[in-house]
């Protein structure tokens, strides 16, 4: 559909789902093709004039999110290309961006970015489902909305920015341009924000949950549905058009397709088809999307000979016990019927035979024993209910386990024999969307399902070696990524990287303790032991005494500990002291107290020391295998000290990521190179000494060397564009030196 003066009109209707559709995204190929998923287990593309069409070549991505995974299958064959692990509950959202990423949002409460068939890295911050993803076109810039009410901005891994405002569940996301984004939420409301963090505009017209938005090409007009059963097409900041559908959640498993298009509008015979398929739909007076409703005080037919006002206005008219609903076409000059109104006759608990409790009338209220011998719960629910809703609801209300949720639809199933007013069977609403509803037993969710959680899937598309779509720079070879040829006159000579060896610090002891805390005379003779050990290459080991005074040393109080650092920092490179503070049994304490020094709002001496001790660590066998096991929480840690001033800390952290970029050269550990670039990329967005920026730019070279999916992921990250500008550093020459040779290989 594409964005103009003209009404939307339908232009045909699909069947071919079984089950409610779920998810719809546009396709490059063929022209104007769509590919839908459906909770019917099936992914179905479509062809304008061809209706569904399957091409035996064409690959694309099956969201297979109940089981936890994200599968990518070939139509040619039944089994999946790749099947990519690592979510721990229902993948609900997908979003693919440039070199071959993707990244996925789960019940899970994490996102996560893939390239290939590898997880790069893991989005940690959200404390409930995340419903929406998105990649913004800027490199490295993502989007997630969840449960929470959040929505957080992402840059190389980290959360950047967290945005609030709306009042529930954020349920979709859509990208305005590299500076804006659009969010819908089940408050009923959509939000215009900037990534700098403000919230430009909100809009209202929708009654009831939002599920999903999607902006118009090359422009800022948007589309959004919702539970209230509309379509809504909204033109410079204003609701433009309504168009209400004939199913609740859009669970009857038909794709309606809408036109501006007089030349591809449906024939009179399906329009009327439409119209009469909506007129027999039913409204639940109790879901607020119509107002309060008295029965008694509406007017007749004769009130449909007035015109409406204005485009999607809704006018309810009595006609004899029945309540009609109305919506004006400015278009078409005419009143449309869009259902019947149910549960507003207006009549009493007596005449009516209903149940009252708190103050509102029921068809039916059932006590339900949770535990044996605890207490009774209420259970309101009338037959326009949806039995799964209720039964979260009830849940929520009373602070029960999420568990219970099947059994307690049962029990209200089984007790009401099915009863149900609406469109049968398709039309029952999920717990968690409104959409249709679960059916415990057809599929293979697990039972341990988040509060809140959402089976709604949707998303970018996903293409296997899409990575080389990206465009190739002048001098650079397609196939390998290297230079062009050059001749042997001109060649440059890289001698920075890949690294082979951990880089060290090698400084003098330059602090002594306070009187106070000093230790003992004797323990000072350890120590000095020790450092005369070290500085002079003993083959002498240090004894298991001097190491235990040594220990006690770096354990003084964050004042003073400092010059005890100092001397671990040196001895730690000695193999025997190496393995003792290293191996499996001291490692985990010994790094423990390290990283607690490395506190944002700890002493700078304390910082710079620790940071260069686990620099060190690297040189010893026992010493590596602990920082690697390590990695995750203290690259963490070790990057919240980016933020300061200290330039001798910042080529420390510089040197830590170095020294993890050398190992992860020699064995090509996929999600360690993710996490060393995502640190890479964060820290030179920050640092000003160019020391410390020749050593990132070194790590990054080594991480790229030879890795055509580290070149990928770099270049996701948007790493090029952040290192350009050292390439015309004139002083020191190897800055712009190691820039040029980066920037060739990507």
């Amino acid at each position: 559909m594409a964005s103009g003066s003209c009404r939307y009109r339908l232009s045909c209707s699909l069947s071919g789902h079984e089950l409610d559709v779920r998810g719809l995204v546009c396709c490059l190929y063929p022209p104007g093709a769509f590919v839908s998923v459906s909770r019917d287990r099936t992914t179905r593309l479509w062809v304008p004039d061809s209706h569904c069409f399957l091409p035996s070549n064409s690959l694309f991505p099956f969201l297979g999110g109940n089981d936890h995974n994200i599968c990518i299958f070939s139509l040619e064959s039944p089994a999946p290309l790749y099947v990519l692990k690592g979510h721990k509950n229902t993948v609900c959202s997908l979003s693919s961006g440039k070199f071959g990423t993707l990244l996925s949002g789960s019940w899970d409460t994490t996102a996560k970015v893939w390239l290939n068939d590898k997880c790069m890295m893991t989005l940690q911050g959200h404390t409930a489902a995340v419903w929406a993803v998105k990649i913004l076109p800027e490199q490295g810039l993502m989007l997630t909305g969840s449960a929470d009410k959040t929505i957080k901005l992402w840059k190389a891994g980290r959360c950047e920015r967290t945005f609030s405002g709306h009042e529930d569940c954020v349920r979709g996301l859509a990208i305005l341009s590299e500076t804006e984004f659009l969010s819908c939420a089940n408050d009923a409301s959509i939000r215009r924000w900037q990534i700098t963090g403000e919230c430009l505009e909100v809009f209202y017209g929708h009654t009831n949950y939002i599920y999903s938005i999607s902006v118009f090409p090359n422009c800022k007009d948007f589309v959004t549905t919702a539970e209230d059963r509309s379509l809504r097409i909204w033109k410079h900041g204003e609701c433009a058009q309504t168009i209400r559908l004939p199913a609740q959640s859009i669970c009857d498993g038909i794709i309606r397709v809408f036109t501006e298009s007089e030349d591809r509008t449906a024939s009179a015979e399906e329009i009327k088809a439409f119209e009469r398929e909506l007129s027999q739909a039913t409204i639940d007076s109790k879901t607020g999307d119509l107002g309060d409703i008295n029965a008694e005080q509406l007017p007749g037919r004769e009130h449909l000979n007035e015109p409406g006002t204005r485009e999607g206005q809704t006018r309810l008219i009595r006609d004899g016990e029945k309540v009609e609903a109305y919506q004006w076409s400015v278009n078409e000059r005419r009143w449309i019927k869009i259902g019947d109104v149910v549960g507003s006759s207006g009549a009493s608990q007596q005449t009516s035979g209903r149940v009252l409790y708190e103050g509102k009338e029921f068809d039916y209220v059932f006590s339900i024993d949770v535990n044996e011998g605890g207490p009774s719960y209420k259970l309101p629910y009338n037959i326009t209910d949806d039995p799964w809703l209720a039964a979260y609801n009830f849940l929520q209300k009373n602070d029960l386990n999420p568990m219970f949720l099947d059994q307690v639809a049962k029990f209200i199933i089984d007790n009401t024999k099915g009863q149900m007013l609406g469109l049968g069977s398709t039309s029952f609403s999920d717990p968690f969307t409104g959409g249709g509803r679960y059916v415990p037993g057809s599929s293979s969710g697990s039972s341990n399902t988040l509060p809140a959680a959402d089976p709604f899937t949707g998303g970018g598309r996903y293409v296997p070696g899409s990575a080389s779509m990206g465009t190739t720079m002048a001098g650079v070879d397609p196939f390998t990524g290297n230079s062009a040829y050059q001749s042997a006159a001109s060649k440059t000579v890289n001698i920075y990287f890949p690294k082979k060896e951990a880089v060290t610090f090698d400084q003098e002891l330059n602090g002594t303790a306070s009187e106070e805390k000093k230790l003992t005379e004797d323990d000072l003779v350890l120590l000095e032991k020790i450092l005369s050990l070290i500085c002079n290459n003993s083959p002498e080991k240090p004894t298991a005494q001097q190491l235990q005074i040594l220990w006690k040393a770096v354990n003084w109080p964050e004042d003073i500990v400092f010059p005890a650092l100092d001397i671990l920092r040196l001895s730690i490179k000695h193999p025997s002291v190496n393995e003792n503070f290293c191996n499996e049994k001291e490692g985990a304490r010994f790094s423990s107290h390290l990283v607690s020094l490395l506190n944002p709002r700890g002493k700078p001496a304390n910082q710079l020391l620790a940071l260069r001790t686990f620099c060190n660590c690297f040189v010893g066998q026992a010493g590596q295998k602990l920082m690697m096991s390590q990695r995750e929480s203290l690259l963490s840690h070790a990057i919240e000290l980016k933020s300061g001033s200290n330039k001798n800390i910042h080529i420390a952290l510089a040197t830590l990521t170095l020294n993890y970029s050398v190992c992860f050269h020699k064995d090509h550990n996929i999600e360690g190179k993710a996490q060393c670039l995502s640190v890479i990329s964060t820290v030179l967005e920050v640092v000003q000494d160019l020391e410390a920026t020749f050593r990132l730019l070194v790590a990054l070279g080594t991480l790229i060397s030879d890795d055509s999916n580290a070149v990928q992921l770099a270049k996701s990250l948007g790493v090029d564009s952040q290192i350009k500008k050292y390439a015309s550093v004139s002083e020191p020459a190897k800055v712009s030196e190691c820039c040029r040779l980066i920037l060739n290989l990507l």
